[in-house]
């Protein structure tokens, strides 16, 4: 493909591999974002089925976990900018069904559940800090949607200097066109892009 060569003739697409202290991100993997009536589809439920023994090898290897949902204030008085171009974001509030992280993934104690505003799991968080401070050096993202939180959560990872992975079965997105284009983009930029089996095979050893 004359497009991947220009990319490899250029030095894209190296491997940043795993560091030794890996961390679980699981990006907004909730109600609202499995439903195809509501912000889902495509193979983002297939995703969320990838991302349990993912998160079942994790947790065997008490290693850190985070969770992140989109969740607005009651009154919507903190909707900003994202919300003007999807203005049925406002209705995930913290009790709304539709915000809650699906069966299947449930946090349990101990695990993180970050609530944001933006796209990326790190604007306005404190997630990298939270991170550095369990010397966490590597972080694995799972959720959705690819070609949007999971893609500025991506970005700024590798930005704060963390190795990064994408299980690339493990995110998923209502469109395939965006999954794959946005899969291919990280993996050549930002993020080793790996099947989960090959993460937990990795995990395991």
């Amino acid at each position: 493909m004359e497009e991947t060569n220009v990319y490899r003739k250029q030095g894209f697409g190296q491997h940043s591999g795993f560091g030794t202290h890996p961390a679980l991100l699981i990006v907004d993997f909730v109600t609202a974002f499995i439903d195809p009536e509501q912000y889902g589809g495509g193979n983002i439920p297939a995703a969320v089925e990838r991302t349990e023994p993912l998160l079942k090898c994790v947790r065997n290897h008490r290693l850190p976990v985070v969770y992140t949902r989109v969740v607005y204030s009651d009154d919507g008085a903190d909707a900003g900018a994202f919300c003007l171009k999807v203005p049925g974001l406002s209705r995930l509030t913290e009790d709304a069904p539709a915000s809650q992280i699906v069966e299947g993934l449930t946090p349990e104690p101990g695990e993180y559940v970050i609530r944001k505003k933006q796209p990326s799991a790190f604007f306005g968080t404190d997630l990298a800090a939270w991170l550095i401070q369990r010397q966490v050096d590597t972080v694995i993202v799972t959720g959705c949607t690819t070609s949007g939180c999971v893609r500025a959560s991506v970005v700024d990872s590798m930005s704060y200097n963390f190795r990064t992975v994408v299980a690339e079965d493990g995110v998923g997105d209502r469109a395939l066109g965006p999954h794959e284009a946005n899969l291919f983009d990280m993996g050549q930029k930002y993020a080793d892009v790996i099947p989960t089996a090959d993460i937990i095979r990795h995990l395991d050893d």
